[in-house]
């Protein structure tokens, strides 16, 4: 186990100053389906927490809904201590906009636009979102692509890498923002076995520079290795929350005892 899964876990109430992601009593419905029901978490800036649960547990909702892709139902999120959600949303100093520069997201699709270069692809939300020059923003991404082993396919376009290497483009391309926190959904769960690992080793480095990560996976072994705390949801709820070796190893819940002994037994 490494060092990193030897931290505290923190909770709503105790995270004090340094909570850089903040969800208090959040509720998402979709019709009269609530998929979140009043979720309370605070993640605290460097802290690297991995999601777990069964499908339809809630946990994309959960990021969907931190990233204002989804607007809560009820409930608030703050953002390096600004809400950003409600009617204070609207506001310069919180927002989409603001969520857009501080919080970067991968998803398990890569997104990519296809007519575009990796490169074309990791400078055009630096053009269009932060301002920055031509010259500038490709700087960034060069230096991106190089960092996450993709500078030599810079020039290749999206049909044309593996999906281990459209992934590793879509991490470039979310860490040229310069967001405080990075969430990752799934994102090796449409990958080849053999290319799961180009991704999350870019991940573990990620977490061994310290970004904060919220990631939700079904990687068992990164997790355990990697996360800070564990966070089992299911029905919309936070189930079970603390250090890997607690909740994967002595899991105190049946529902997450149930859960993983399915996840361990399919490995």
């Amino acid at each position: 186990m490494s060092e990193r899964s030897t931290a505290e876990p923190s909770d709503g109430a105790a995270a004090g100053g340094d909570g850089i992601v903040e969800l208090q009593g959040l509720h998402k419905s979709f019709g009269e389906l609530e998929v979140l029901c009043g979720v309370e978490m605070t993640i605290k800036r460097g802290q690297v927490v991995c999601v777990l649960g069964p499908s339809g547990s809630g946990k994309s909702t959960l990021l969907r809904c931190i990233n204002l892709l989804e607007p809560p139902t009820h409930g608030q999120i703050l953002l390096e201590g600004k809400e950003i959600t409600g009617r204070h949303a609207r506001r310069e100093e919180g927002g989409i906009d603001f969520v857009r520069r501080r919080v970067g997201m991968v998803f398990q699709q890569f997104n990519l636009f296809p007519h575009k270069t990796a490169l074309q692809n990791v400078c055009i939300a630096q053009e269009k979102v932060l301002g920055r020059k031509g010259a500038e923003a490709r700087e960034k991404a060069e230096a991106l692509l190089d960092r996450v082993g993709m500078a030599e396919k810079r020039d290749e376009y999206p049909d044309r890498l593996s999906g281990g290497q459209q992934q590793r483009v879509a991490i470039a391309r979310a860490l040229a923002m310069d967001p405080g926190v990075m969430l990752f959904d799934e994102v090796t769960s449409a990958l080849d076995p053999e290319l799961v690992k180009e991704v999350l080793d870019v991940m573990r480095e990620l977490a061994d520079e310290g970004m904060t990560m919220i990631v939700v996976t079904h990687e068992i072994g990164f997790a355990r290795d990697v996360a800070d705390r564990v966070v089992f949801m299911d029905g919309g709820v936070i189930v079970e929350d603390g250090p890997p070796a607690e909740v994967l190893e002595r899991p105190k819940q049946e529902r997450t005892k149930k859960f993983l002994g399915l996840v361990l037994e399919g490995h």
